[in-house]
């Protein structure tokens, strides 16, 4: 696909998408980094009309949105990204990170111990338990809709076709392999989503209506 037609399917996956919420932005709460990048973020209702220098300058947030924050702000990187507007923000590494094994050998003094994350290595087994890396990104990344997901690996794939040193493709492969092609086949559709959305509306209503009814 040409980077417009990418950019477009991301626009059409992504717009009706509505604001999670000022407090429902912040996923981590590891000091006062986190609401100090989230923060920056409030009240922008309409994620394609952010400033790529605002994005790039915030670019830690990716790791610090709550799942709902991530997915509604993901497409403006995306299309900045598409777009070659960021220096420093990298969309595409939360999009496959975790689901390969990086790891390197670093010596310690007369000792050498191989350090690594991603794939089945544990995350953090004081604080995660038995969660692995690819466990984690799969429960992150299943926010996203059957239609976000075809537009995310149409993103990947075209990252992929123009990674001439190969740097990133063994890292797409896998998460294409891993998580993404599947979920762009069988993820929830956006009309799944709003079914739901409607018949818990309906629920509460009639909760609402019955109680109105037996006081």
């Amino acid at each position: 696909m040409h980077k417009e037609e990418v950019i477009g399917q991301i626009r059409n996956a992504f717009i009706a998408n509505p604001y999670p919420g000022d407090a429902f932005l912040q996923g981590s709460f590891d000091g006062c980094e986190p609401y100090e990048e989230v923060s920056a973020f409030f009240g922008k209702t309409d994620w394609s009309q952010l400033d790529s220098a605002m994005l790039d300058a915030h670019y830690c947030a990716l790791s610090i949105f709550s799942k709902c924050g991530f997915r509604f702000f993901l497409p403006a990187y995306l299309i900045a990204d598409l777009r070659e507007e960021l220096l420093t923000a990298d969309p595409l590494f939360h999009l496959w990170h975790g689901f390969s094994t990086v790891s390197a050998s670093m010596p310690v003094g007369a000792e050498t111990f191989e350090r690594g994350s991603g794939g089945r290595k544990l995350l953090n087994p004081k604080r995660y338990g038995a969660i692995a890396w690819i466990d984690y990104a799969r429960y992150r990344l299943s926010v996203f809709t059957r239609e976000e997901a075809q537009a995310i690996v149409a993103y990947m794939n075209y990252k992929r076709e123009r990674d001439t040193m190969g740097l990133d493709k063994p890292q797409i492969d896998a998460a294409l392999a891993e998580f993404w092609l599947e979920r762009a086949k069988n993820a929830p559709a956006r009309d799944a989503l709003q079914t739901h959305l409607q018949e818990e509306e309906r629920f509460t209503a009639a909760l609402l209506q019955a109680r109105q009814k037996n006081q």
